[in-house]
């Protein structure tokens, strides 16, 4: 152990780091990092490189899941990144590193052993790698595949008029006979084999804060339960306290990179969403003999050439081959006539900026200085913050390209005219932000917040439902405490359903399972059987209005069956359901679309909620390889809520493989206090056989919350 360097646990196995400088304190959580996540930091790191065929697993299903990362190239331009760094910064981040090293030294993960294989030391470069990879997988490629999804409905014949009602004011100059001429290439990566490795998905969140005109302590309250896949171990969070000298720095850090994304000081709290916000864009290219045209001179240029070797182990090599320009990698080959679409990600050589800020927090002590330190960061999130002199604000990050007026960029443009070209950034305060807002709280529910900036910069948000059950929650209560939250957690009414029975209930057929329906208090806990036929009613409208009448009912079933379609995207859809006319109705009336659905859907037999939502918790290298006493996957476990509730609870299939969106760290922070409460869906450990892999798992299903300060009050457990 490195000197002046303590490291210890609490009684809940949370790792404490102890330094007489930041640098050493950084030291100390690189090697907690290695020490209780080091499994996941190094297949993240393999996978990240594209190098999984060589080290893991020889079989062409992990040669495509390579050709995916090679194709993403997160490690491009690393160093120039780090040459960036100012020196405290750039010291920071070397202590990490070494940190990591000097665990792995001692001790790496016995299960590279059973591979054969001995990690590399960890660098710079490996932290940016992981920054790309946290903020892309899988909130940025969620809005790509819907761009993408957009061209496969154009040439399945979907009508224009169709389509602009599923997408208003999103299709600015779409040019429907292009994209019916584009030559879509297979998925460089089935998402059937992507979320089968260690990659964490990720696609929504909770967060909101609270003046201390409405709480009962007098001082801002604040909230944060991020929800990603849950059914995987370790969970992605990592928490920790990190000390030096009279500040400290706790709460959610991502292994692999420095520093804290979702917690607080003693004078500032903070915690993270997605914002939705569109950083991805792909345009038309036009090839002919391996090259691209550009109207501007009557143009044939040559692509940039990327050549990769694909190394697999005891197998021979593959080589593959990437075309790029200015609009990022071609998908599909130039040499073959045609049109291709070339796709680029504004934060795809990102790295020094959002590094400088997430090490900056450590010295922020205001809201206004916290607004202006993460509003840098190159990926998108939403933040949310409070102060100790009762400050609230929110302000979201990232990279988000200027396009020409009338452009949203949802709709991939023509690459060969430059009017279409991006036209830079814009700066963090041209986001949606506020500060100190009249209503004493705000809340993030990855909604549409375009309104609270000058940029309008999110084009496929998620439902307001969440949003709007939180903001109605605070702004009908007062006195909040810290139970209050704890509740709020756990809130399982959907506005969503209520919405749809607003019209549904008095068409519901006189049956036993109309009657359930028909007293269902709207609220997905396990032993609800109104969940359950409401789900089998809303699944089957969808494939009513949309199966039948343009997307065909077997396209239907696999977007809703096989992808994440209708579970992160369902307001387009709704928004076509609920209205009272639509040219998706066809002939028919939304009330008689409604009656026949519920008379043929809700013949099924009654189940309770908890019934269908079962899941297990599966280790990320061995999930459902080894037989279930071995104790590295646990379950089954239940899950509560469902898309629109405030405890997001999603099972569903994605291309073959169960998934789930569930709260997976959940805090809350009263800032009269100096601690965290928070419960997370696993453990601090990635260790099979430690006490610590899944020690917090009962308490985040109980809805019990431990609580993390900066010293112990229960004794010091030794690391």
């Amino acid at each position: 152990m490195k000197n002046n360097v303590n490291i210890w646990r609490d009684e809940n196995g949370v790792p404490h780091v102890e330094a007489s400088n930041e640098f050493d304190m950084y030291w100390g959580q690189g090697y907690v990092h290695a020490a209780d996540r080091g499994l996941q930091l190094l297949l993240m790191r393999i996978l990240g490189k594209g190098r999984a065929a060589e080290l893991l697993d020889a079989s062409d299903d992990t040669v495509k899941i390579d050709m995916f990362f090679r194709r993403m190239n997160w490690s491009s331009q690393a160093q120039s990144q780090i040459s960036e760094l100012p020196e405290r910064e750039r010291r920071c981040l070397d202590s990490y590193c070494d940190g990591v090293n000097a665990a792995f030294s001692r001790k790496y993960p016995w299960e590279f052993k059973l591979l054969g294989y001995r990690p590399e030391a960890w660098t710079g470069e490996d932290v940016v790698l992981m920054s790309r990879m946290i903020g892309y997988l899988t909130l940025v490629q969620s809005q790509a595949e819907m761009e993408r999804l957009l061209i496969e409905l154009v040439q399945a014949g979907v009508s224009r008029e169709k389509l602009e009602v599923l997408f208003p004011a999103t299709l600015g100059e779409l040019d429907y006979e292009l994209l019916q001429k584009v030559t879509l290439v297979e998925r460089i990566v089935p998402s059937e084999l992507l979320w089968q490795t260690a990659v964490p998905r990720m696609m929504a969140s909770n967060n909101w804060a609270i003046s201390g005109k409405r709480t009962a302590s007098g001082k801002p309250i604040i909230c944060n339960d991020p929800h990603l896949e849950t059914n995987r171990l370790p969970n992605i969070w990592c928490e920790v306290v990190l000390k030096s000298g009279d500040r400290y720095l706790m709460g959610g850090s991502m292994p692999g990179i420095p520093g804290i994304l979702s917690g607080r000081t003693p004078d500032l709290a903070w915690t993270a969403t997605y914002s939705f916000l569109d950083a991805v864009d792909s345009w038309v290219e036009k090839c002919e003999g391996g090259k691209y045209y550009r109207a501007a001179g009557s143009k044939w240029l040559n692509f940039q050439t990327r050549k990769e070797t694909i190394k697999r182990k005891k197998k021979s090599a593959v080589e593959v081959v990437f075309y790029e320009n200015e609009h990022g990698v071609l998908e599909g080959n130039p040499n073959e006539s045609g049109f291709y679409l070339a796709t680029r990600w504004a934060a795809g050589e990102s790295g020094a900026v959002s590094l400088c800020a997430t090490l900056g927090m450590f010295d922020v002590v205001s809201v206004e200085e916290g607004m202006d330190t993460l509003g840098k960061v190159e990926t998108g999130w939403n933040f949310v913050f409070a102060d100790t002199n009762g400050e609230l604000g929110y302000q979201m990050s990232g990279l988000a390209p200027r396009r020409r007026e009338g452009v949203s960029g949802f709709v991939p443009l023509p690459g060969w005219k430059q009017e279409n070209d991006w036209l830079g950034f814009w700066n963090h305060e041209s986001l949606p932000r506020v500060k100190n807002p009249e209503e004493g709280f705000f809340a993030t529910a990855n909604q549409d917040l375009n309104r609270y900036g000058r940029a309008a910069v999110i084009n496929m948000p998620m439902g307001s439902y969440r949003a709007d059950r939180i903001a109605h929650l605070l702004a009908n209560g007062n006195a909040f405490v810290e139970s209050d939250m704890f509740a709020m957690h756990f809130d399982v009414y959907s506005l969503q359903a209520e919405y749809f029975m607003e019209i549904l209930r008095p068409l519901l057929p006189d049956t036993p399972q109309g009657k359930l329906l028909q007293d269902w208090d709207l609220k997905y806990d396990a032993g609800s059987q109104g969940a359950f036929l409401f789900e089998v009613f809303y699944e089957a409208l969808l494939c009513e209005v949309f199966g039948k009448n343009g997307l065909g009912e077997s396209v239907v079933e696999y977007l809703g069956g096989e992808t994440g379609t209708f579970a992160d995207f369902y307001a387009n859809f709704d928004r076509v359901l609920l209205a009272e006319e639509s040219i998706w109705f066809g002939e028919k009336s939304r009330d008689e679309i409604y009656r026949h659905v519920a008379e043929e859907a809700l013949q099924v037999e009654a189940k309770n909620w908890g019934q269908v939502r079962q899941f297990t918790m599966s280790n990320i290298l061995f999930g459902g390889k080894l037989p279930a006493f071995a104790g590295f996957d646990r379950g089954p476990l239940t899950c509560i809520g469902n898309r629109a509730t405030i405890h997001q609870g999603q099972i569903y299939r994605s291309a073959g493989r169960v998934t789930s969106f569930m709260p997976s760290f959940r805090t809350v922070v009263d800032l009269a206090n100096n601690h965290l409460l928070t419960n997370l869906a696993g453990g601090p450990s990635d260790r099979r056989f430690s006490k610590w892999y899944c020690s917090d798992v009962n308490n985040w299903i109980q809805g019990k919350y431990k609580k993390v300060t900066a010293d112990s009050e229960q004794g010091k457990i030794p690391f």
